[in-house]
């Protein structure tokens, strides 16, 4: 199987969890990545401690600081990554960050939770999206291959199921509207940039990733799922794929991977199609 084969990928939140992993399996994987932006709003911080170390092992990362709910620091952002690339595009760009108000029930959700899980898992994704266009748009035209792909040019959102308004993922763990809403809406923001950047064949998708072992995941049910490196590598196997394949590929990998302790049943559907 063909890897994915990307000159440059941004991701947020890099600095832990699902976030410093991907970074971790980018730089391992692939000498066809040139530039990896892996992106936190304390480079400086103990926090930052782990993704320092990655850097420092691996040729190629640029961590750089960035706070996604603030216009002006991503438009800084946006300068420094358009001076690294020197006049090439970005392929790909990977919304991981996000946080969750750790509320059990319904019944205890505030406002000023849920506007905070807006935006950050919303707003944050949109303004980065909207910042980094140019760059996608520049990296789509320049490239030689046909169709949409995330080594062409790509929009890739890590949402939950925990947003799905037929299955909602562990209901019965934790109601967390706070989450669940504002994954809802980033599903269907994935769904509005599909259609809007489809005549620029910037692919644009949500991501599952499952309820895994994170300071976020931790927060609010404890130790359930293990960040497993091979579902990751895995994932990132298939960015390269058609859809439908992906789905198939992601549900054969998890069955083999992981324990029904380690990942949920229903959250083996890791890609929703979104175009």
């Amino acid at each position: 199987m063909a890897a994915l084969n990307v000159r440059s990928v941004l991701v947020t939140g890099s600095n832990r969890g699902i976030g410093l992993e991907l970074i971790r399996q980018l730089a391992g994987r692939s000498k066809s990545t040139e530039f990896i932006f892996a992106i936190c709003r304390d480079p400086a911080g103990p926090q930052a401690q782990e993704l320092k170390n990655l850097a420092a092992k691996y040729q190629g990362i640029d961590i750089l600081p960035l706070d996604i709910c603030k216009p002006s620091s991503i438009q800084a952002a946006v300068a420094k990554v358009t001076e690294k690339l020197k006049g090439s595009g970005l392929n790909l760009l990977i919304n991981n960050a996000g946080v969750v108000k750790p509320v059990t029930s319904l019944e205890l959700e505030t406002p000023e939770g849920l506007l905070e899980a807006y935006k950050t898992n919303v707003l944050g994704a949109m303004m980065m999206s909207q910042a980094f266009l140019p760059l996608l748009k520049k990296a789509s035209r320049e490239s030689v291959q046909k169709g949409m792909s995330c080594s062409k040019a790509a929009i890739v959102n890590l949402s939950s199921e925990c947003g799905s308004i037929t299955n909602l993922l562990a209901w019965e763990v934790a109601h967390i509207p706070n989450y669940r809403c504002s994954k809802a809406a980033l599903n269907m923001l994935t769904k509005c940039q599909s259609l809007g950047y489809a005549k620029d064949e910037i692919l644009c998708v949500p991501l599952h990733p499952g309820w895994l072992q994170t300071d976020m995941g931790n927060a609010v049910v404890g130790d359930l799922w293990k960040i497993h490196s091979q579902i990751l590598s895995n994932l990132l196997d298939t960015l390269h794929l058609p859809l439908d394949t992906q789905i198939l590929f992601l549900a054969e990998m998890t069955a083999q991977f992981t324990t029904a302790a380690e990942f949920p049943d229903d959250a083996l559907e890791m890609l929703w199609r979104s175009h």
